[in-house]
């Protein structure tokens, strides 16, 4: 376990200098002596290809090359544009979505182990190329034998153990923290990395969001002002989730939303009403809320 942690180390550290993350860093305003450190680098003393890429981008490609909780923290700090610049929140906006799938024959071949069918015997048409990808999972638009458009969501296969390690590498830095800092203690840091730990793995389990999107289902039957999807349950498995397909405008797509005469005022009216009813009249909320999901 120890050598994997190392080699993740390592990893995480070509990822930074291949795409000069050190020099996002350097460009913030910092104490002269965080400064210094830049000079005892010994990358920066050797030649590097030049990257004809924006700080945004580079920052967007090495938190998709470290994997799913490097890019939950890309879409946490893409929803806070009142902290980043424009530039690098529209990049970060990609990662909700749009994050290069994989290869859509293992979802397949995913999607029929879990099954235990073929596509073709499960839905009426299905399309081999992603609908949407994003850091647990990607999306395919189906259609069920009984006529209904869905949409097939797949877990994306090796996960666990690149989570595993980086989760390792977060509880070292938690503990470190307490240890040396009272300010630290007073977050809870490890506490912080736990729960985290508890939420990432409950998102490779689809059964428990189906479960969620039921329940939330439930919760706001007969609504005009929230729809959730139908759920197939005959269709869902562990790493497998069926549901309705809904079409809709992205909630930060501002230019259709005033196209169609959207009522701004009411919309964030709802979107407030909506949640503050989850929260104290249901107490079970939608707990991850970034516009690709709105």
């Amino acid at each position: 376990m120890k050598l994997l942690a190392v080699r993740r180390l390592l990893r995480i550290q070509r990822v930074v200098i291949r795409y000069r993350l050190d020099d996002l860093l350097f460009d913030l305003p910092l104490p002269w002596w965080l400064a210094a450190l830049r000079l005892l680098m010994p990358w920066r003393w050797l030649p590097r290809k030049r990257l004809d890429l924006s700080r945004g981008a580079r920052l967007r490609l090495a938190l998709q090359d470290l994997g799913p909780i490097f890019i939950k923290f890309g879409q946490l700090l893409s929803t806070r544009r009142d902290l980043l610049p424009a530039d690098i929140a529209d990049e970060l906006m990609l990662l909700q979505d749009r994050v290069p799938p994989f290869d859509p024959q293992k979802a397949v071949a995913l999607i029929e182990s879990q099954l235990g069918a073929k596509v073709g015997e499960v839905f009426a048409r299905f399309d081999v190329e992603p609908l949407a990808s994003a850091s647990v999972a990607q999306v395919h638009a189906a259609r069920l034998k009984s006529g209904e458009e869905v949409v097939v969501k797949v877990v994306r296969p090796g996960l666990k153990p690149i989570i595993a390690q980086d989760l390792a590498w977060l509880f070292l830095i938690a503990r470190g923290a307490e240890r040396v800092s009272a300010d630290a203690r007073l977050l809870h840091p490890v506490e912080v990395v736990s729960d985290y730990e508890k939420t990432i793995y409950d998102e490779l389990d689809l059964l428990r969001e189906a479960a969620n999107a039921s329940q939330l289902k439930r919760n706001f039957e007969g609504s005009d002002m929230m729809y959730v999807p139908q759920v197939y349950w005959d269709w869902c498995r562990p790493k497998v989730l069926v549901m309705e397909r809904i079409y809709g405008i992205q909630v930060t797509d501002l230019a259709t939303l005033a196209d169609q005469r959207t009522d701004m005022k009411l919309l964030a009216e709802r979107g407030v009403e909506i949640f503050f009813t989850q929260v104290f009249r249901d107490s079970f909320f939608h707990a991850d809320m970034h516009p690709g999901n709105i």
